[in-house]
């Protein structure tokens, strides 16, 4: 599948010494030649930044399925200070590869600049339920379905937007359909989690996304975990397993956990209607049961086969796709 329109794109960025554009061609030639080059946050050491083959492999995967033309290298920045920013559309940071999300005073300037005149930033991992802020590696290795930024993000953009806020991107909402639309085909996933999934888990091919709008447009986008979909070793294979975890119930079941004696935590993470489920944990970022706002208990049942990963794989990345697509043509 291509794009079949010519990409009529062109971003324009006020350089430290003047303007300068980047713009995207319909394709041909190498990936360098006229590409546009997307920017990485990476605090400290790049080469142990969380996922260091995503958002490569993402990108190949981007020049060779759609006409838009990346360089394949992102440019790592160590913080917003680095006025290089103004040279990219679109700035990819995973929320774990910084250690704090208090920024600078040059850096809340920065940042304010680049999405005042049109940039775009995409952080990943960027909500986490709250059983997962233990620890920022538990957001890297979990997704969860929760319609809250992280609240150092959101205290962050309160303060340099206070005329705007996050909201949930509805299911209609024109980037999950930027590119590819729907589900991959799910004839392949195991019967057990295939209904969860069409119905639960991704319906229609969406995904929990949390935008910050500027001039009715997408300025900011935030969602749980998807780079641990899309990144590939040197031999072409997917570097990492990704399982699913399903809600499940039973006859019977409702009265024993209503009644269930536990040792963990009791976490509430908030539904896309705004209500809240209540979540119970055994062991660290691992929820065991809930407790649904219409009353109802089910169970979370975690389901692992290579058809399950290698489907997830597929999934986050065309969710990837869609996110760069969107943000490089509207």
């Amino acid at each position: 599948m291509r794009l079949s329109f010519v990409l009529l794109i062109s971003f324009l960025f006020l350089l430290p010494d003047g303007l300068g554009a980047v713009s995207v061609p319909r394709g041909g030639g190498s990936p360098e030649a006229g590409a546009v080059r997307v920017a990485q946050l990476v605090e400290g050491n790049p080469l142990r930044r969380n996922f260091p083959a995503a958002l490569p492999t993402l990108i190949q995967h981007i020049n060779e399925e759609t006409t838009l033309r990346l360089h394949p290298d992102p440019m790592i920045i160590e913080s917003f200070e680095d006025d290089r920013i103004f040279t990219t559309p679109l700035i990819y940071a995973n929320y774990g590869d910084r250690v704090d999300w208090d920024l600078s005073p040059r850096e809340r300037e920065n940042l304010k600049r680049f999405l005042d005149r049109g940039g775009f930033l995409y952080i990943d991992a960027g909500i986490n339920s709250e059983f997962l802020r233990g620890d920022v590696s538990h957001g890297q290795h979990h997704s969860f379905a929760d319609w809250q930024v992280s609240p150092a993000l959101e205290a962050l953009f309160r303060d340099l937007f206070p005329d705007t806020s996050f909201r949930r991107l509805p299911r209609s909402h024109r980037l999950f359909r930027s590119f590819y639309s729907g589900l991959p085909p799910v004839d392949e996933l195991p019967e057990t989690v295939r209904d969860y999934v069409v119905h639960e888990k991704w319906p229609q091919g969406t995904y929990s996304f949390m935008g910050l709008r500027l001039d009715d447009r997408i300025a900011v986008l935030a969602s749980p975990i998807v780079a641990m979909g899309w990144g590939k070793t040197e031999r072409g294979v997917w570097a990492n397993r990704i399982s699913f975890r399903v809600r499940e119930s039973s006859e019977g079941l409702e009265d024993q956990l209503r009644d269930a004696a536990y040792r963990g935590e009791r976490f509430e993470a908030v539904r896309e209607d705004g209500r809240q489920d209540v979540i119970y944990s055994q062991e660290p970022a691992k929820p065991s049961w809930v407790n649904e706002p219409d009353g109802a208990w089910r169970i979370f049942r975690y389901y692992h086969s290579s058809e399950i990963s290698d489907y997830a794989h597929t999934f986050y990345t065309q969710l990837g796709v869609n996110v760069f697509v969107h943000a490089l043509t509207n």
